[in-house]
């Protein structure tokens, strides 16, 4: 099988069922978003977490997987996974655990510390951009209820997991300064 079909050369592309639709359409970008989120949380993992937190992303990354078929996917189907309640219970157990270990923030951080944590905060801003996507196809078309409880659940995962990749390291949140 060739990676490339050329049935997209024309702007088109092929929703789950069968429906071509415009690549610029609000359903493709968010799972488009969706994707590139997938992606950032890669990168994290390749610049090395520590176990607990990898096992934890890893997860993440097999949602975020799901929540691209979900958006692929317009009619029901018994063949493509949904995102569930579940999944979002899953990132705040996280993020109870996280927290646990994390001392309380007292003032506004910004993106940086190690390498991973700037790469996980990158991740909650592309996150929050599939988020804000997925609300503005959510007023337009029927969409999986659970999908904005679960990608607002994923950017507060990403922003503490960002700061228990910097504690877990021994490396500092960065504060903001005000000028």
């Amino acid at each position: 099988m060739k990676i490339y079909t050329r049935t997209g050369d024309n702007g088109e592309t092929a929703l789950f069922g069968g429906p071509r639709v415009r690549k610029d359409v609000l359903r493709v970008e968010a799972y488009g978003t969706a994707d590139e989120c997938n992606s950032a949380i890669g990168v994290v993992r390749a610049s090395g977490v520590d176990p607990a937190l990898d096992a934890a992303l890893a997860v993440v990354q097999n949602q975020l997987f799901v929540v691209g078929s979900d958006l692929a996917a317009p009619e029901d189907s018994p063949y493509i996974p949904r995102v569930t309640a579940e999944m979002t219970a899953f990132l705040e157990a996280q993020i109870d655990a996280m927290e646990a270990e994390l001392a309380p923030l007292k003032q506004f951080i910004l993106p940086g510390g190690t390498a991973a944590a700037a790469y996980l905060h990158l991740a909650r801003t592309i996150c929050r951009r599939a988020e804000r996507v997925v609300v503005s196809l959510a007023a337009e078309e029927a969409i999986n209820p659970e999908l904005v409880p679960y990608l607002n659940r994923l950017s507060d995962f990403l922003f503490v997991a960002a700061r228990i990749a910097n504690a877990r390291a021994g490396v500092a949140d960065v504060p903001w300064q005000k000028s």
